[in-house]
Protein backbone atom coordinates (compact mmCIF):
# COMPACT_ATOMS: atom_id res chain seq x y z
CA UNK A 1 0.00 0.00 0.00
CA UNK A 2 1.31 3.42 -0.99
CA UNK A 3 0.56 6.38 1.23
CA UNK A 4 -0.79 8.21 -1.85
CA UNK A 5 -3.84 5.93 -1.77
CA UNK A 6 -4.89 7.26 1.65
CA UNK A 7 -3.35 10.71 2.10
CA UNK A 8 -4.54 13.76 0.19
CA UNK A 9 -3.67 17.44 -0.02
CA UNK A 10 -6.46 19.83 -0.92
CA UNK A 11 -6.20 23.59 -0.37
CA UNK A 12 -9.91 23.58 0.58
CA UNK A 13 -9.35 21.13 3.46
CA UNK A 14 -7.35 22.33 6.48
CA UNK A 15 -5.64 24.95 4.28
CA UNK A 16 -3.86 22.27 2.30
CA UNK A 17 -2.35 20.21 5.09
CA UNK A 18 -2.02 16.51 4.24
CA UNK A 19 -5.05 14.65 5.62
CA UNK A 20 -6.38 11.12 5.64
CA UNK A 21 -8.71 10.89 2.65
CA UNK A 22 -12.36 11.30 3.53
CA UNK A 23 -11.57 12.95 6.86
CA UNK A 24 -10.40 16.26 8.25
CA UNK A 25 -7.73 14.50 10.31
CA UNK A 26 -4.29 15.84 9.44
CA UNK A 27 -1.29 13.55 9.16
CA UNK A 28 0.40 15.96 11.57
CA UNK A 29 -2.34 15.30 14.15
CA UNK A 30 -2.06 11.51 13.86
CA UNK A 31 1.73 11.69 14.11
CA UNK A 32 1.43 13.89 17.20
CA UNK A 33 -0.88 11.37 18.88
CA UNK A 34 1.63 8.59 18.18
CA UNK A 35 4.49 10.77 19.45
CA UNK A 36 2.54 11.38 22.68
CA UNK A 37 2.44 7.62 23.16
CA UNK A 38 -1.13 6.90 22.11
CA UNK A 39 -1.39 3.24 21.10
CA UNK A 40 -2.92 2.58 17.70
CA UNK A 41 -5.89 0.86 19.34
CA UNK A 42 -6.71 4.02 21.30
CA UNK A 43 -6.50 6.20 18.19
CA UNK A 44 -8.81 3.86 16.30
CA UNK A 45 -11.25 3.77 19.23
CA UNK A 46 -11.36 7.58 19.48
CA UNK A 47 -11.49 8.15 15.71
CA UNK A 48 -13.64 5.32 14.32
CA UNK A 49 -13.36 6.66 10.76
CA UNK A 50 -9.67 5.71 10.75
CA UNK A 51 -8.21 2.31 9.95
CA UNK A 52 -4.91 0.61 10.61
CA UNK A 53 -4.00 1.28 6.96
CA UNK A 54 -4.68 5.01 7.44
CA UNK A 55 -2.25 5.17 10.36
CA UNK A 56 0.33 3.20 8.38
CA UNK A 57 -0.11 5.63 5.49
CA UNK A 58 0.54 8.56 7.86
CA UNK A 59 3.78 6.93 8.98
CA UNK A 60 4.82 6.24 5.39
CA UNK A 61 3.98 9.82 4.39
CA UNK A 62 6.12 11.19 7.22
CA UNK A 63 9.01 8.90 6.25
CA UNK A 64 8.71 9.99 2.63
CA UNK A 65 8.81 13.68 3.56
CA UNK A 66 11.87 13.16 5.76
CA UNK A 67 13.67 11.20 3.04
CA UNK A 68 13.07 14.03 0.59
CA UNK A 69 14.31 16.70 3.01
CA UNK A 70 17.52 18.40 1.96
CA UNK A 71 19.77 20.54 4.12
CA UNK A 72 21.88 23.19 2.46
CA UNK A 73 24.60 24.70 4.62
CA UNK A 74 24.58 28.45 4.79
CA UNK A 75 27.85 30.26 5.00
CA UNK A 76 27.52 33.98 5.56
CA UNK A 77 29.78 36.16 3.48
CA UNK A 78 32.65 37.67 5.42
CA UNK A 79 32.06 41.21 6.61
CA UNK A 80 34.40 43.84 5.34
Amino acid sequence: MDWQERITVDPKILVGKPVVKGTRLAVEFIMDLLAQGWPESEILRNYPGLTHDDITACLKYAASVLKAERIYPFEPSPTQ
